[in-house]
């Protein structure tokens, strides 16, 4: 009897072990793999110098393209000046596009922005980088006072200059952005547009930071 059972355990672990090795050969998963979830982070692609000097320009202006939020026209202006000796040399490069192209791209650039915990951020339609630099903040953790109070803010600043509130929020929590948009309320429209430009520019250079390895 013991003898029967164990040859009963043995063919059915027998008969387990074919069934995986059959479903390895026929190319299915031979059992469910750990679960990950939605929101793990993606593995970083992070390019040389030298990588983005050889690429077509299309690929240049696709991947660089993206530092500027919704503004590919900045990687598009210096394209042409390939090869940059340094990431230093392209960022430089393109803020000087930004700062050659006229104030009604310039407004355009900052419009391009998404307002901080605003209505993009709300459904869900920020890019990658905005939702990590935002979040960072904490500012997707607000208590509904606190969210009440920065939609107010928002509200002040976009109806007063006509473009939104541009902070690069990286390394600061919500107090010191609060009162940064807090004092910026009390500057005249150029001052802000010069503030937006030059935040800008702060955020651009974290993301290069982020996308150039050497």
């Amino acid at each position: 009897m013991q003898w029967t059972i164990q040859r009963g355990i043995t063919t059915v672990a027998a008969t387990a072990a074919l069934a995986v090795l059959s479903a390895g050969a026929n190319g299915q998963s031979p059992a469910p793999q750990p679960h990950q979830p939605a929101h793990a982070k993606a593995a970083h692609t992070t390019y040389t110098i030298a990588q983005l000097n050889a690429m077509s320009d299309a690929q240049f202006v696709q991947i660089v393209g993206a530092v500027y939020e919704h503004s590919p026209w900045v990687a598009e202006r210096v394209v042409s000046q390939r090869p940059f000796a340094s990431a230093e040399a392209l960022r430089s490069a393109m803020r000087r596009a930004v700062q050659q192209a006229g104030e009604a791209q310039q407004i355009k650039l900052v419009r391009a922005h998404p307002e901080l915990a605003g209505t993009a951020a709300a459904r869900g339609e920020m890019t990658a980088a905005s939702t990590s630099e935002q979040g960072g903040a904490g500012l997707n953790q607000l208590t509904p006072e606190e969210l009440a109070r920065l939609q107010s803010l928002n509200a002040r600043y976009s109806e007063k200059f006509g473009f939104p509130f541009v902070m690069a929020v990286r390394g600061h929590d919500r107090q010191a952005i609060f009162a940064a948009m807090t004092q910026r309320l009390n500057n005249d429209r150029d001052t802000e547009l010069r503030n937006s430009l030059e935040q800008i520019d702060r955020v651009v250079s974290f993301r290069l930071n982020d996308l150039i390895s050497g």
